[in-house]
């Protein structure tokens, strides 16, 4: 297999490069008249493009687009890496590049910069964004919950938001801090705020009080510490009155308003490529174990079946019956109207500017956007 994100298709496999040599057609059709045999040459050239499209020269005709994550490999994007092994993404005319993400590589710049098509990211995040001019839309929103949590010990004595005054705690830095000052602010906290990216080695070695902690992931890897639950203290952002939804799938506005049906073919597809993977929970690990194995993340099968059912609880929540992928607009107001109070954006833009994915009843919003930001 060649690197991920090469297109294994082309047009120089020899059935496709000789077949139409002059000295095969001239003993193919018996003919010594060259200007004959030139025009009959020329004929079947173009009877071949118009009918053999698998060659590549239809295929030539779709853009090659662009994919990132906003982290490492591993089963939180198990639905996007699955559409693309199984073809969901080729079937519906689409030349995707997967990009590996993670440190330092901010998907919401690369947008701006026009070097990425799509990416996902926080719905937090975006709006903020958004909100501060930088015009990208979101065609789905995959977590309809949030999966933040701050994780500290309870011999720590910090069992409430206000124990974590005055404490060293471990966030994210970048696109992923707008929750966590979200918190702080709400809460009218003053914390030490210590950078952690991949590990919980923060936590685990005792420089810092608390983490952030994501439900599916750094949670889970604390656990597998040797560190029991009854041994922690878990505070859940929703229950501190901070519950935004995380990833999300993004573009920017003018690449949606230039080719929307492109757009809405990668969301479909990825889709698509979800809810494989949640009925084929074993072979999407397959897939999502060759993609960690290949960025080398150090992972493990078991913490990627545990990622891959806590992501199925945040996207398909018990009881709702909502369909995948949707951002309603009570989220969204919820989620902005929490930014704004809490001075974190100025103004919330049009919701049906920001979301150009489905509804519940499955219609999509393509309107184009307005002077709102």
């Amino acid at each position: 297999m060649n690197e991920r994100g090469v297109n294994e298709r082309g047009t120089n496999h020899p059935r496709h490069r000789n077949a139409c040599e002059p000295g095969k057609v001239d003993a193919i059709i018996g003919c010594g008249s060259q200007p004959l045999c030139g025009l009959l040459w020329w004929l079947l050239i173009l009877l071949m493009i118009c009918q053999v499209p698998v060659s590549g020269l239809c295929e030539s005709t779709s853009p090659r687009i662009s994919f990132m994550p906003q982290w490492v490999p591993q089963a939180q994007f198990a639905g996007y890496m699955v559409a693309y092994d199984k073809g969901f993404y080729g079937n519906a005319g689409l030349d995707v590049e997967m990009r590996t993400g993670g440190p330092g590589k901010d998907c919401f710049a690369s947008l701006s910069e026009e070097s990425l098509t799509f990416c996902t990211g926080w719905l937090s995040t975006a709006i903020q964004k958004r909100a501060s001019g930088e015009r990208i839309v979101n065609l789905a929103q995959m977590l309809q919950r949030s999966g933040l949590l701050v994780v500290a010990r309870a011999q720590s004595g910090i069992h409430t938001p206000e124990d974590l005054n005055g404490k060293r705690v471990g966030f994210w830095p970048g696109e992923f801090s707008v929750p966590g000052a979200a918190c702080l602010r709400k809460h009218r906290l003053r914390v030490d705020v210590v950078p952690n990216y991949t590990t919980v080695t923060l936590f685990l070695k005792g420089p810092v009080d608390a983490i952030a902690a994501m439900w599916y992931n750094e949670y889970h890897m604390i656990l597998n510490s040797g560190i029991n639950p009854d041994e922690l203290t878990v505070l859940r952002f929703p229950d501190m009155g901070v519950d935004f939804p995380e990833d999300g799938l993004y573009c920017r506005e003018d690449a949606f308003l230039a080719n929307p049906s492109m757009c809405v073919a990668f969301a479909d597809a990825s889709l698509k490529g979800w809810a494989y993977a949640f009925a084929h929970e074993e072979e999407a690990l397959d897939i999502v174990m060759e993609y960690a194995l290949r960025a080398n993340t150090g992972t493990n099968r078991a913490h990627q079946r545990w990622m891959l059912a806590r992501i199925k609880d945040l996207m398909l929540p018990a009881g709702e019956g909502r369909p995948m992928g949707i951002l309603t607009r009570q989220d969204y107001e919820r989620v902005g109207s929490e930014l704004e109070k809490l001075s974190l954006i100025e103004r919330l833009p049009r919701y049906d500017d920001f979301y150009k994915g489905r509804s519940a009843d499955g219609d999509r919003n393509q309107t184009a956007g307005s002077r709102s930001r």
